[in-house]
């Protein structure tokens, strides 16, 4: 991974997007190009960074640029795929000729048999670079996919939408993913608990113990649990969560580093700073200057 500097001289406000599938508005998926993605922009709000309540998945066709998803810079070319997830912060690379179909969807449209492990880990693989059988087989599933919406726009196809979707969804759980193995079910169970319930509480808390206790285990099992699953520790998956949205905050508002500290529930600005500092390497008000952006993907 390669670290480049990429400032903010003034924040960028995070644009919340709502799903809404402007040709079928009762169905929970919908397929579209980048370009018509971005004709629906509305103006002055073009490059603006977004927030989604649905997943995305992006599939490059043509192309090069680079797609942030949570300060992190994917380096896209034909053969790309990335998965947005709800919640996280993401910014569609600049035009540069890049094009690309995009499947959207909402949390509880696919079938509850499809890849639940990637769906619901809201911190799961993001980018994928297809060769091969990989590519030419996700393109088909995306080609169905946009053969059966064209179908239901005429005549209700619902159900062969949500089983052709879900085959697409399986098929990316067959991809290779980070080199750390599989965690024991009952590992992985107890992690995605845990990351669910850290969305709601990560800015009440950041006591491992508590939060044990919330999920009715040990903080030695939950702990066991995220470094068999994530690769680190029960108190690095909280205080990576509260960096990311002290991140967010920082780049994407104009609240004083104080503000923040308070709302991610510091009660001293100086312990923020410090904890801010030790999380990333960076004082808040250095990173609000220029943020460290983490580039991965081939050049």
């Amino acid at each position: 991974m390669a670290m480049v500097e990429n400032g903010h001289p003034a924040p960028a406000p995070i644009v919340g997007i709502a799903y809404r599938n402007p040709h079928c508005p009762a169905l929970g998926m919908d397929i579209e190009t980048l370009a018509d993605a971005r004709r629906r922009v509305p103006p002055g709000e073009e490059g603006a960074p977004q927030r989604l309540d649905f997943h995305l998945l992006v599939l490059v066709t043509r192309g090069r640029g680079t797609h942030m998803i949570d300060f992190v810079g994917h380096a896209c070319r034909p053969g790309t795929l990335l998965w947005i997830r709800p919640g996280q912060v993401h910014r569609y690379a600049p035009e540069a000729g890049m094009q690309a179909r995009l499947v959207l969807f909402t949390p509880d449209f696919p079938s509850p048999s499809a890849a639940r492990g990637l769906l619901d880990d809201p911190h799961g693989p993001a980018h994928w670079q297809l060769s091969g059988p990989d590519r030419a087989e996700l393109a088909l599933h995306t080609d169905l996919i946009a053969a059966a919406h064209a179908v239901h726009e005429q005549q209700p196809a619902t159900e062969l939408l949500r089983h052709l979707l879900t085959a697409l969804l399986l098929r990316i759980a067959l991809l290779p993913g980070p080199e750390r193995g599989p965690a024991p079910a009952g590992a992985a169970e107890l992690l995605a608990r845990f990351r669910a319930a850290l969305e709601e509480t990560y800015a009440d808390h950041r006591s491992v113990a508590a939060h044990a206790a919330a999920l009715n285990t040990t903080p030695k099992t939950l702990t066991r649990a995220c470094h068999q699953g994530a690769g680190m520790s029960a108190k690095a998956v909280i205080d990576a969560r509260v960096a990311l949205e002290a991140k967010r905050l920082l780049v994407h508002t104009d609240l004083s580093a104080a503000a923040i500290g308070r709302r991610l529930g510091f009660t001293e600005a100086a312990n923020f700073g410090k904890f801010f500092t030790r999380a990333t390497g960076q004082s808040p008000g250095d990173f609000r200057r220029g943020p460290s952006v983490t580039a991965v993907g081939p050049e």
